[in-house]
């Protein structure tokens, strides 16, 4: 193959797109090249993600599009799905190569031995998924995702993820400590620490997840570092009291509670019940006033009954958060949520988000609101809008301000003022304070 130019689509969350950027890098080293997906390519990469049954349907839509736009391109096929559903990728018409957790580490020379007859799937059992990718991606020229853990243990009862992805494996605590410097060098002033349940971090090597972020509060040269989503059990006190303390955590959590239903948390087989997780909330507010908590919610799981669904929604009114990521419940083949009786109508399902994203908007402008007035250290991000640029506060508040070139990629002092026409972000404060 005289051309080495890859396109690449990513599809779910931020890890993945950590991942692509991993496995670009090992072809990079060989002289292949990235282009934008859409410009000629000989080789395409769609990296999958499996957490519902619409990211099914997406994953399955951008291949098909992807075998059809490039017909004579090596077309890889990686990520969740590949590995949950492999002879289902395999059976698409144009697919090369399907790659399961276990081998996104060395995809080079099986894309140098060129097309095949029949795709070529690359997967092993569950149970012996053990290698780890190590991955850094700058999203854009301000912040990186370092990716510091992978699998999962939990096993609940509604996710497929740890049949994915395989059990909880992390690297040392100075090889990411290596790469937020590298990271530093290039250029980023944030880092948010990713994968899919980073709070284990640690049972690979007997470290822990708080002697990872104490190490990294060291490098010299990252603004700040945000902490991705942290199950309620593994949130300890001493991790909360270091965040308050700390020379460049930002005060932001981001919780998976799923439900604030007790008996709905037990059939999702949770690690902890809503007591718990109040007492989270509560030190956090203690401890970091200012604190941004935004939180994962589940509507319409199998056995979420209508008292269930008030009961979770009047606790999740109870409390200072700052915003909810609603998801509508998905039903996955081999889960064991499916021997739940109770099934909530795709209706209700609609009906009961629509409420919970109304309470997210309602808390998030409440939020916002009780910063007006403050100052904020705001990390401006690149590009310049319509005269406008974009970025976030240390406790992840949206700050929109009049293009400036020389205060992209840099910390601001900000006072925050009133909020934009669309009530997405606040403007800084006038002279005259308003």
């Amino acid at each position: 193959m005289d051309e080495k130019r890859v396109a690449i689509q990513t599809l779910g969350c931020k890890l993945n797109f950590a991942e692509s950027a991993a496995m670009m890098q090992q072809l990079e080293k060989a002289g292949y090249r990235q282009v934008p997906y859409g410009q000629p390519a000989e080789v395409c990469l769609v990296n999958t993600c499996s957490v519902t049954g619409t990211a099914d349907q997406k994953d399955r839509q951008a291949i098909h599009r992807t075998v059809r736009e490039y017909p004579d391109a090596f077309v890889v096929v990686a990520g969740c799905y590949a590995q949950l559903r492999p002879q289902e990728v395999a059976a698409i018409p144009g697919v090369s190569l399907v790659v399961g957790a276990d081998y996104k580490t060395d995809l080079l020379p099986y894309i140098q031995e060129g097309r095949q007859e029949a795709a070529r799937i690359l997967t092993t059992a569950n149970e012996d998924i053990a290698r780890f990718l190590p991955a850094c991606a700058r999203g854009d020229r301000t912040r990186c995702f370092l990716k510091v853990q992978d699998g999962c243990d939990y096993f609940c009862s509604y996710c497929t993820v740890p049949f994915a992805r395989g059990r909880s494996r992390n690297p040392s605590v100075a090889s990411l400590v290596e790469q937020a410097r590298q990271a530093a060098k290039e250029g980023a002033k944030e880092i948010v620490l990713t994968g899919v349940n980073i709070g284990t971090f640690g049972r690979t090597d007997g470290s822990s997840f708080l002697q990872l972020i104490q190490a990294l509060d060291q490098v010299e040269g990252i603004e700040r570092y945000r902490i991705s989503s942290l199950e309620p059990d593994l949130l300890s006190d001493e991790i909360i009291r270091f965040v308050a303390t700390s020379q460049r955590f930002a005060p932001h959590f981001h919780l998976p509670l799923q439900s604030g239903d007790d008996e709905v948390l037990a059939l999702m087989h949770r690690h902890y019940r809503r007591d718990l997780f109040a007492r989270r909330v509560e030190l956090i507010k203690a401890e970091m006033p200012d604190a941004f908590m935004g939180v994962d919610v589940i509507v319409g799981m199998r056995g979420e009954t209508p008292e269930r669904f008030e009961s979770s929604a009047e606790f999740l009114r109870s409390l200072p958060l700052s915003q909810l990521h609603v998801f509508s419940y998905s039903e996955r083949p081999g889960t064991r949520a499916l021997k739940i009786d109770y099934k909530v109508p795709e209706a209700e399902k609609k009906r009961r988000s629509d409420l919970l994203h109304a309470l997210s908007e309602e808390k998030r402008l409440a939020f916002y609101r009780s910063q007006m007035g403050r100052p904020l250290q705001v990390l401006f991000e690149h590009g310049n809008k319509k005269g406008l640029m974009s970025g976030f506060s240390e406790n992840y508040v949206r700050i929109e301000a009049p293009w400036r070139a020389d205060w992209e990629n840099t910390v601001q002092s900000i006072t925050a003022g009133s909020p934009n026409a669309d009530g997405t972000a606040l403007v800084p404060q006038s002279p005259d304070g308003n």
